[in-house]
């Protein structure tokens, strides 16, 4: 379906976003583990999303500014290796700023089709970049991308390529990382291109400090989830009884942050009743990191072959060129 402010344009929006009853079913579900947790997924309501775009600034969170840097050096490259008239999806597009720095570099391709859960980032960015590219066919998809197999395009014998930036893949454990990655190659079919931001395993004290900023906006970012359980569900949270936790777990390569009770309390929700006891978590998000062997051997697994690699100038961050076989 178009949105009336789209109807000049070449744009249209598909809303396939889980319901609140999908939300209230995996937080519940969550908080009744042993060990607590809340899938990331649900950082992204309208206010989340605008935190998140507000920590891709920050000087501790070096994350955009590298894989920036990456695009812009190679994205000539990255073009022509897709070649022309070719359906550009990408998963998780937030802001879409790393976006058109891809599609400047495309000539005319066959389409444009981000696939993200927060509707109001899938929206503004995909409106900028609809008034920006009037010549690019757009298909806006509010989708969970882990679970967005359909094709919904009209043009199944294009070529296709897809952009997944961020290090967003390093937000699943292994096995998930594999099966998105499975579930990418199957989109993609034989011959297909993907362009995967990864986050390198490095000195922890640089990742801690990207996820444990000086000014709060990365505690925000997490205690914001709770806000969005009040708003949504109608939970009884007192989010000023919770502290953000982020720290490096040098076993699983991974930072971890967690939403950490000050005190022992408990919470309703509908009508469920959960108890915390002081210091007790809530474990929000995984962002693992991998080494460039660790990554290869992944995306070999999923059906994908690396064609070049790419890093920033400080080594903390690389981006793939992958073909599906």
């Amino acid at each position: 379906m178009t949105s009336p402010k789209f109807q000049n344009l070449d744009f249209d929006f598909i809303d396939l976003k889980p319901e609140t009853d999908q939300f209230k079913r995996d937080v519940i579900a969550g908080l009744s583990k042993t060990d607590k947790s809340i899938p990331p997924k649900y950082f992204y309501d309208e206010k989340g999303s605008d935190l998140f775009d507000q920590i891709c600034q920050l000087e501790e969170y070096y994350v955009t500014r590298s894989e920036i840097e990456i695009l812009q050096a190679h994205a000539k490259t990255i073009a022509a290796a897709i070649g022309d008239d070719c359906l550009i999806y990408e998963f998780g597009s937030g802001s879409g700023e790393k976006t058109r720095i891809l599609l400047d570099a495309i000539r005319n391709p066959a389409g444009y089709l981000p696939i993200e859960i927060s509707r109001e980032s899938l929206l503004k960015s995909s409106e900028r970049l609809a008034y920006r590219y009037p010549h690019i066919p757009i298909v806006a998809i509010c989708a969970d991308f882990t679970k967005f197999m359909g094709d919904l395009t009209r043009n199944r014998d294009k070529k296709r390529a897809l952009f997944f930036p961020g290090s967003t893949l390093g937000n699943f454990d292994p096995s998930t990382a594999l099966q998105v990655l499975k579930n990418a190659s199957a989109l993609l079919g034989e011959g297909g291109y993907a362009v995967v931001g990864i986050d390198l395993l490095k000195d922890p004290r640089i990742l801690e400090r990207a996820y444990n900023d000086s000014i709060g906006v990365t505690a925000a970012f997490n205690l914001n989830l709770l806000h969005r359980i009040n708003r949504d569900l109608n939970a009884s949270f007192r989010v000023e009884r919770f502290r953000h936790r982020a720290f490096f777990n040098e076993r699983h390569c991974r930072i971890e942050m967690h939403l950490e009770s000050s005190r022992d309390q408990w919470v309703d929700i509908d009508n469920e009743t959960f108890s915390f006891a002081r210091n007790e978590t809530i474990h929000t998000e995984n962002s693992y990191k991998y080494t460039s062997e660790a990554f290869r051997s992944l995306s070999c697994a999923a059906g994908m072959t690396t064609i070049d690699e790419w890093r920033d100038r400080g080594g903390n961050f690389s981006v793939f060129l992958l073909r599906t076989y």
